[in-house]
């Protein structure tokens, strides 16, 4: 899968021969001397060593079969954290080991850092796997990176919809199917490789590169806060920058930059008539129903249009600007592919900046489900005693936890109070996690975009997250060091559901673009 670009009158790559007799064949190093030089500037005279980037992605390319065999052995280590059983925090300490060896083996300065255990509320208590710090290279004139993965997944299972053995890396179409191998092991892996080419090809790295590796991200990154604090003037004190790819693009071929995600409230509202059920023959009419009451308080939380109901929760958010506005007509994002791949009939908005904003900048209240209520099929004539409904509000900037906590428990109070029953209503915020953005004009994001111009031929849609990834914002307040999401996987890829996988192209070039992320670090720092 040798490179043969073409570069256009315009900056743009081609794979395939130019029309035009004098626009000359270009290797994609060639080109990115070509755009530095197009920027002018204090840039102009420092345009990057196109043989040596050349180089990286043959190596990059000729070596690929063996990055995608290194993926299919990480995929195969059932590195599940979600599920707490013993069997599966083996396989997570056995995924940290192979890390550390690969670390170790390309030259890498690496401490295991023992993260204790974690006490689970059935009352056993099962070890913690341990966090990766790792360093190469030390030179002050260097800039340092210091780029954040995870290597546990969420649960699979063959017999829940997988139409391959999720722990077998398999390959369709291009398409390397696998648990993990967009969220996260495929990223991680492809920095590791860009590394590793430069190694094999004897070339100094551009930058300093370290290394924080974690096994229980899908876990809530069980006791990270506190290791990030406590490294904040060690390992961390000599990192310029932090960068992050754990999150997709949004289109299934144009690459993205993050640079917001938002924020999470979780809540439960409980409901309580007594700890038994009634049966409804004997109690059914004669009783203020918690069911009922909960269904009403659930009701009152967001309407039919997405809007959510509780007063004063839109106080907050930043208000929407002309710039801002502009970026979201810039993304490509195609509404058609982008239902069909959802599998939806229709979405609440008809516009692509509509439907980016209410992702990405406004908040918005899901229902997630309702504990102690008769689930199970077939009918059971059962009023339930006790139940409890679990919702959650993504939070966007400049919502406050704390105030939106306050907000929900008063709006459902007063809701609870209206309906006059006996019954009892506790409100409780189970997970507060604040919204993250940062400032695009950064050194790496610079950085970061004149890579994506220079592997993929475009610039990137500058996106934002709906999710929520805690880690940067952590990052951002703990160290106090600009933070880049740099995405890998499509749009398309499944990440925590079923047939995850990553596309061959999306891992390869991805790689790519990790090795000349790092030059560009090296020129603008």
């Amino acid at each position: 899968m040798k490179s043969n670009l073409t570069i256009l009158s315009f900056g743009v790559i081609s794979k395939k021969p130019s029309p035009h007799p004098k626009v000359g064949r270009f290797t994609a190093a060639s080109l990115l001397a070509v755009l530095l030089l197009l920027e002018g500037g204090m840039f102009s005279s420092h345009s990057l060593p196109p043989a040596l980037l050349e180089k990286v992605f043959q190596y990059i390319d000729l070596h690929q079969d063996e990055f995608v065999q290194t993926l299919k052995e990480w995929v195969a280590i059932e590195s599940d954290s979600v599920q707490p059983v013993p069997r599966f925090r083996q396989e997570l300490f056995r995924m940290m080991a192979v890390a550390a060896d690969t670390l170790q083996r390309l030259g890498a300065h690496v401490t295991s850092v023992d993260m204790g255990s974690q006490q689970l509320p059935d009352g056993q208590s099962l070890p913690i796997p341990p966090v990766i710090l790792a360093e190469l290279g030390n030179d002050p004139t260097k800039g340092t990176v210091c780029f954040y993965g995870h290597l546990d997944v969420q649960p699979a299972d063959q017999g829940n919809g997988w139409l391959t053995d999720p722990y077998v890396l398999t390959e369709v179409d291009g398409k390397l199917y696998g648990r993990g191998a967009t969220d996260n092991k495929g990223p991680v892996l492809a920095w590791i490789n860009a590394v590793s080419a430069f190694r094999a090809l004897e070339q100094d790295l551009p930058v300093n590169i370290k290394f924080i590796i974690e096994g229980m991200e899908e876990a809530g990154s069980v006791a990270l806060e506190e290791l990030v604090e406590k490294e904040k003037n060690r390992f961390f004190s000599g990192v310029d920058y932090i960068v992050i790819s754990d999150n997709l693009w949004i289109s299934q071929r144009k690459p993205a930059i993050t640079y917001g995600t938002r924020g999470n409230s979780y809540f439960m509202v409980e409901v309580k008539c007594r700890d038994q059920d009634f049966h409804s023959g004997t109690f059914g009419g004669i009783l203020h129903e918690p069911m009922a009451d909960l269904v009403a308080l659930l009701g009152s939380l967001v309407d039919s249009s997405g809007h959510i109901l509780v007063p004063g929760i839109y106080d907050e958010v930043a208000p929407l600007t002309e710039e801002e506005i502009n970026t979201y007509k810039a993304i490509h994002l195609d509404l058609e592919e982008y239902r069909n791949s959802s599998r939806v009939e229709k979405f609440l908005f008809d516009t692509k900046e509509e439907i980016l904003m209410h992702l990405w900048r406004y908040p918005s209240l899901s229902i997630h489900g309702i504990e102690g209520a008769f689930d199970e099929p077939g009918a059971k004539t059962v009023i339930p005693g006790q139940v409890i409904g679990k919702f959650s509000i993504r939070l966007v900037p400049h919502m406050n936890v704390s105030v939106v906590e306050k907000q929900v428990t008063r709006h459902l109070e007063d809701v609870f109070s209206k309906r006059n029953s006996s019954n009892k209503m506790v409100v409780s915020m189970t997970l507060g996690l604040h919204p993250w953005i940062a400032n695009i004009n950064d050194t790496q994001y610079l950085a970061a975009k004149r890579a994506i111009r220079t592997v993929f031929g475009t610039e990137p849609d500058m996106i934002r997250d709906g999710s929520t990834i805690p880690i940067a914002k952590m990052f951002q307040e703990i160290v106090h060091k600009s933070v880049v999401l740099i995405p890998l996987g499509a749009v398309d890829d499944g990440e925590h559901s079923q047939n995850e996988k990553i596309n061959r192209w999306n891992y390869i070039e991805g790689t790519k673009l990790f090795a000349a992320f790092f030059l560009e670090m090296a020129q603008l720092h």
